[in-house]
């Protein structure tokens, strides 16, 4: 059955052919650009440099490195710690994919850099810094990151003023660092886990929401609750340790905090979907499995979609949306949830961002790409030529291509604008690219997983993929592992 899936995936994708080699290559150099600090000695965007060295904690910590947010210089802790939580899960389950394509150093690197950020933040057992920077300040300012010359104060949560979703969510991220590295470097890998165990019990013991500790958070990533990142955390330590006990917590609060509903998204404020396909693959049983099938059945059959097929959930981030969704719906399928429908699924909204929906919504990659993604950085000419707001109000490309960066994308009816001005449809964020840049990982694994496959059925019987091939039929096309 899983050769004749697998066939059948390899072969309905060469009739739409995307290159996921280069598309995986272009997320991570977008991640690269949006990295604050001293940059390494094999930066690969040219266009930048050492930026905002001096940040700093309220009481002189060092607080450099770390990521941009978005076009914007502000470092927004919630969002970069459940971007690096799914990119993290996505290195751990497609490892080949970015192996094959030679980017497994460099995806080492992105995560790294972000847990090695939440390292320096983490001050001390239950004082965490979760932003870095003062948005109202940074919206007066459009340039470089080099060139910045505002205050950058910085916020944190303490026992006074906690914040459970905050420390969960990064506690969970560190947990998944560290599982990445557990065999690549142990004392890396170690260390991440021991913040990991702390912060979280910071966030049970502390509660509260992180926005009313780091008050300009709430207009621009309002936490709604906690509970979802509690639990979540405590999945990611029993992935991480093996340790009963967490597991033990993770069922409590799924029950208490009333996770088993069916969700209609999965993004930074939203984890229950996540939760779910999480608790399905550490235990198998049904209550999880039915639960995130509920999910992906529902986003799969009937969640609104666009004229052209794309799953719409908001206008805010309308691509990130699809394919956080259909990221989860490869992690069913890879513990035998309706593995044809959800592998298609994920196809189809992957190549409706790549350019089935009539361009490309990457940046650098494809045919009719944004040009003017609103970023910064990236609108500014070489230096020294000055670089303000006459470059956000330039009707002309933005002189910097910002590879890799996935945009807010299209409304509704699949209209799109792609105007510097017009952020709803053309900002780029940290979390917009890694649901997105995980499930054409998945894709891409897919991929590797039929040739292998196409090998050993010609090396078993010469049949499925020789010269004499014939199409199998659509019973077989339409299989399923549930």
């Amino acid at each position: 059955m899983n050769r004749v899936i697998l066939a059948s995936f390899f072969l309905a994708s060469v009739a739409r052919c995307y290159n996921y080699d280069e598309v995986l290559r272009l997320s991570l150099m977008f991640y690269e650009a949006q990295r604050s600090g001293h940059l390494p000695a094999n930066n690969r965007i040219p266009w930048r440099s050492d930026s905002a060295t001096s940040d700093k904690g309220q009481n002189g910590e060092d607080l450099s490195g770390g990521y941009y947010d978005a076009g914007d210089f502000v470092k927004f802790g919630f969002t970069m710690a459940s971007t690096t939580t799914i990119l993290a899960w996505g290195y751990l389950s497609y490892k080949d994919a970015y192996e094959e394509v030679n980017e497994w150093e460099n995806a080492l690197g992105s995560i790294r850099w972000a847990a090695e950020y939440f390292i320096k933040c983490h001050v001390s057992d239950y004082e965490f810094y979760g932003q870095v920077g003062d948005f109202s300040l940074d919206q007066g300012f459009w340039g470089r990151p080099e060139d910045m010359n505002m205050s950058r104060p910085s916020y944190k949560i303490d026992k006074n003023r906690p914040g459970s979703d905050l420390a969960g969510e990064t506690s969970a991220a560190l947990s998944a660092v560290s599982i990445v590295f557990t065999k690549i470097d142990a004392n890396f890998s170690a260390s991440c886990l021991s913040h990991a165990k702390q912060l979280y019990l910071f966030a049970t013991q502390y509660r509260g929401l992180y926005h009313d500790a780091i008050k300009g958070a709430a207009q621009y990533y309002e936490s709604t609750d906690y509970g979802d990142e509690l639990t979540w955390a405590a999945a990611w330590l029993y992935k991480a340790t093996k340790e009963s006990q967490y597991l033990e917590d993770a069922e409590y609060m799924y029950m208490k905090y009333r996770l088993k509903e069916r969700p209609n998204e999965f993004y930074y404020n939203k984890k229950v979907a996540g939760v779910q396909a999480l608790l399905a693959e550490l235990t198998n049983q049904s209550e999880y499995t039915e639960a995130i099938q509920n999910f992906c059945d529902y986003n799969l059959y009937v969640q609104k979609k666009t004229p052209k097929g794309l799953l719409y959930i908001e206008k805010s981030g309308t691509l990130c949306h699809a394919a956080n969704i259909v990221f989860l719906c490869l992690q069913a399928a890879d513990i035998g949830i309706m593995s044809t429908q959800y592998r298609e699924f994920a196809k189809e909204q992957i190549h409706y961002i790549l350019g089935d929906g009539g361009q490309s919504f990457v940046v650098g990659f494809g045919k009719n790409y944004p040009l003017q993604p609103h970023h910064a950085a990236s609108s500014c000419m070489d230096r020294p030529a000055p670089c303000d707001w006459e470059a956000y109000r330039s009707t002309k490309p933005n002189p910097q291509v910002l590879y890799g960066a996935l945009v807010s994308g299209p409304d509704e009816n699949d209209n799109y604008k792609d105007l510097r001005e017009e952020y709803i449809y053309n900002e780029v964020t940290l979390d917009y690219n890694a649901g997105f840049q995980s499930a054409v990982a998945g894709l891409k694994h897919l991929e590797l997983q039929a040739d292998r496959n196409k090998a050993l059925l010609n090396t078993d019987n010469g049949v499925l993929f020789n010269g004499n091939w014939t199409e199998p039929s659509a019973a077989a096309s339409n299989s399923t592992d549930a």
